[in-house]
């Protein structure tokens, strides 16, 4: 195999698909090849990354920032009870949840899906925003479930338009960049909302009220400015040269036989390809326990404010946590990339949360309780990052199926923080909410268990030469043309 073949995949590619090869590209020699792909992977990571990671900083404090806002009083304000700020939470997961679906679906037939998702990130700026108006309880629930349903192009669209962009040696450290920019909006989103908060009173604005006013009107205008910049498809986009182009399509063409914008599958047949496939069920139920366990996101200031220090100094505690978070998906996402794993990582997220969640129901020593919520993040959450790049990867096709599947893993599994919302009760030690984030983490490591279980066997049918277990393998989901790739389930 020579250089040029290795750099498009490491499996031997038969004389068929190399001939699908652009003829802009075998023209070139090996080393104009590697120079070029080196040249368009830094283009991307410069103009691509810093968008999308912006965009998601936002849309994590716009859904974040009424924990904040209950340390200032909005409970008061409106007259809510705890059992009430719950629903307040949990309600907005009625609309971001499923309109991610349909939202993902129509999203792979816009010839400019940056310019979606940044429509997209004005609408919820603007409701976000709103929220500074409302007067009662209900008001509340109903700018809260809109906003819901704003946000839910997002996520899943982020997820399924970096996997337009990258092969899987890539992909997983650009959606670790997407989780890092979660984590920034963690912490800097409690920064900020402490600074902001010290508005209190200012034009006799309440300091919960200037909190979603300035946060909504920044996700205004930054979103407004991302639109002009955000890419489209690879065979279109405009800050590519023909060259370029042909070679970002190839590169993910070489992987599973198609790429974004060249298959004609019909939506609807994807997704009903998307539901018949028992992996994606599996990994639903994955992301679900995994959801629950993240949960502690929405409440997480509730929880350092619990270790007895004032409002001010429990915002600034909730920074460290999530900067750490940030580094350690780095790492998790660098290591499952380089060494192509994600099983271990998996189960050694699980392992460390389960300790975690045992620390703060065993004792009430503020530094032991302090430590377990240093940790607790990046555990909790860490599995999610190699969800996505699971199921970007082994439901790679047709397009239509990935895209369905990413927004179902993420609609249902995000289920999990309605419920979830109602267990964060009776303080320090949190029993209810500790005891049944753990038993999700072992129900996680069973399924998880399951599920390498059956993409092994898979991989062992398409191995086997047999035509009626490769039957079997493409009646599963798997294509003929990755057949021809040699293409494999992998990272298990």
């Amino acid at each position: 195999m020579d250089v040029k073949e290795e750099a498009f995949s490491k499996d031997e590619m038969t004389t068929a698909v190399y001939q699908r090869m652009p003829e802009s590209l075998r023209n070139l020699s090996d080393n104009e090849v590697a120079a070029l792909e080196k040249k368009l992977v830094r283009k991307l990571d410069l103009i691509i990354l810093p968008i999308i990671g912006i965009l998601y900083i936002l849309n994590y404090v716009d859904r974040q920032n009424l924990a904040a806002a209950k340390l200032q009083g909005i409970t008061d304000d409106l007259n809510m009870t705890t059992q009430q700020f719950a629903t307040a939470v949990s309600i907005l997961f009625v609309g971001y949840l499923p309109l991610q679906i349909p939202s993902n679906l129509l999203i792979t037939k816009f010839s400019r899906p940056g310019l979606y998702i940044c429509c997209a990130v004005v609408i919820w700026g603007s409701i976000s925003a709103c929220t500074a108006a409302v007067k009662s309880y209900g008001q509340l629930l109903a700018v809260r479930a809109i906003l819901g349903g704003a946000e839910a192009v997002f996520f899943p669209g982020a997820i399924y338009y970096l996997s337009a962009w990258y092969p899987k040696k890539e992909l997983g450290k650009r959606i670790a960049g997407l989780y890092i920019a979660q984590q920034v909006g963690n912490a800097f989103g409690g920064l900020f909302a402490a600074a902001i908060l010290q508005l209190d009173g200012t034009h006799g604005i309440r300091g919960w009220q200037w909190l979603f006013i300035i946060e909504g009107t920044a996700t205004v205008g930054i979103g407004a400015i991302c639109a002009f910049f955000m890419p489209e498809f690879p065979h279109n986009s405009r800050i590519l040269s023909q060259l370029e182009r042909d070679l970002a399509v190839w590169r993910i063409e070489s992987e599973a036989g198609a790429a974004e914008g060249t298959e004609e599958e019909p939506v609807l047949k994807g997704f009903a390809k998307a539901l018949a496939d028992p992996k994606l069920l599996l990994l639903i139920f994955c992301n679900l326990l995994s959801q629950a366990q993240g949960s502690i996101a929405n409440y997480f200031p509730t929880l350092v404010a619990s270790l007895n220090f004032s409002h001010t100094v429990s915002l600034l505690l909730t920074a460290p946590p999530y900067v750490l978070a940030g580094a350690v998906y780095y790492v998790l996402t660098w290591y499952s990339d380089r060494k192509n794993t994600a099983y271990p990582l998996i189960l050694g997220c699980i392992a460390t949360s389960i300790g975690m969640y045992i620390i703060p129901m065993a004792t009430q020593n503020v530094g032991a309780r302090y430590f377990s919520m240093m940790i607790l993040p990046f555990a909790s959450v860490g599995p999610q990052l190699l969800l996505y790049k699971t199921i970007n990867l082994h439901l790679a096709r047709p397009i239509s199926k990935r895209a369905a599947a990413s927004a179902m893993v993420n609609a249902i599994g995000g289920t999990s923080n309605i419920w979830a919302s109602y267990l964060y009760y009776a303080p320090p030690q949190f029993f209810a909410a500790f005891g049944t984030l753990m038993a999700c983490a072992f129900l996680f490591a069973v399924t998880i268990t399951v599920y390498r279980w059956l993409v092994l066997r898979e991989n062992k049918r398409m191995d086997s030469g047999d035509s009626s277990q490769i039957a079997k393998v493409i009646k599963g989901g798997v294509t003929e043309e990755m057949m021809d790739l040699n293409w494999r389930y992998e990272m298990y």
